[in-house]
C-alpha cells in the first residue's frame, strides 16, 4: 500500500538553521513511529536517509544543515521559492520504502511551502496516521494537511469537485487555528484541538480505504470556509 501524509503552508522566510531543526524533530519523530519501516539502524538506533544525490545523512541537525545548504548552493536555487530537500530512508525492510520531500523556508507569493511523506508499506502493516500528521502539524505549523491516498484524492476529485492545489483533507485532516474556527459542529466528535503554539486542529474523519466519509467531511468543511484558499498573491504561511 502507499500513503501520503502532508503538509501545506504559504511563505514563512526561515534560515536554513531553522530548517535543519525542523527536519531534524520530522525524522527523530517518524522513526519513532514506524520502527520496522528499516532493517538497520546505527548503534543509538537513529536511521540513516540518502539525499538525492545519494549523500548519506543523519537526522542530527548538523549534517541535515549541510544538506539544507548544499541544496541552496545549487545553479537553479532560489530564496524566494525556498529550499528543497528530499530524502529517502535507506535499508528499509522488506516491502517498505519512505521518502521525505519538503520545500520551505521561503516567501513566494503564489508557491505553496510543504512536506509530503510518502510511505509504501505491507498491506498487513498498520501506520499510525494521526501520530504521523500530528508530527507535521507540530513540528512545521502548515495551513493544512492531509493523510490519505490517490484513492481519496480521486474521490474527492470525481465526487466534491476538489481541485488539487486546493486545501483539502483525507482519512485524517489538520486544519490551522483560524480553519479550525470554522470547523462546523456536525465533525464536533471528529476534531482534537492540539495545544498550543499551534493550536490547530486534527480531524480523525475515517479508517483508511474508507473514502464515503470523507468526501461527506470535505463538503462540510468546503460550505462552512474551513477549506477556503489562501488569497493570492500569498502574504501569509496560514489563513
Amino acid at each position: 500500500m502507499r500513503r501520503v501524509v502532508r503538509g501545506f503552508w504559504g511563505p514563512r522566510q526561515e534560515p536554513a538553521e531553522a530548517l535543519a531543526a525542523r527536519w531534524s524533530t520530522t525524522l527523530t519523530r517518524f522513526a519513532e513511529l514506524l520502527p520496522g519501516a528499516v532493517e538497520k539502524t546505527a548503534d543509538d538506533g537513529g536511521w540513516t536517509w540518502r539525499t538525492a544525490d545519494g549523500t548519506t545523512v543523519r537526522a542530527d541537525e548538523k549534517p541535515l544543515l549541510e544538506a539544507l545548504r548544499a541544496a541552496q548552493a545549487a545553479d537553479d536555487w532560489s530564496a524566494a521559492d525556498g529550499t528543497s530537500l528530499r530524502l529517502l530512508a535507506a535499508d528499509p525492510a522488506p516491502g517498505w520504502k519512505l521518502e521525505i520531500a519538503g520545500l520551505a523556508g521561503g516567501r513566494p507569493q503564489y508557491l505553496l511551502q510543504s512536506l509530503v511523506a510518502t510511505i509504501v508499506a505491507p498491506d498487513e502493516a498498520r501506520l499510525p496516521g494521526a501520530d504521523l500528521l500530528t508530527v507535521i502539524a507540530e513540528t512545521w505549523h502548515p495551513d493544512y494537511g492531509d493523510f490519505s491516498d490517490r484513492e481519496v484524492t480521486a474521490a474527492l476529485k470525481k465526487e466534491a469537485g476538489f481541485k488539487i492545489g486546493t486545501p483539502s483533507v483525507g482519512w485524517v485532516g489538520y486544519l490551522s487555528p483560524a480553519r479550525a474556527d470554522r470547523i462546523p459542529g456536525g465533525l464536533a466528535d471528529a476534531t482534537r484541538r492540539l495545544s498550543e503554539p499551534e493550536g490547530g486542529a486534527l480531524l480523525t474523519i475515517a479508517q483508511p480505504g474508507d473514502t464515503a466519509p470523507v468526501v461527506s467531511a470535505y463538503t462540510a468543511l468546503k460550505a462552512a470556509g474551513a477549506l477556503d484558499a489562501l488569497p493570492q498573491p500569498m502574504d501569509r504561511p496560514t489563513l
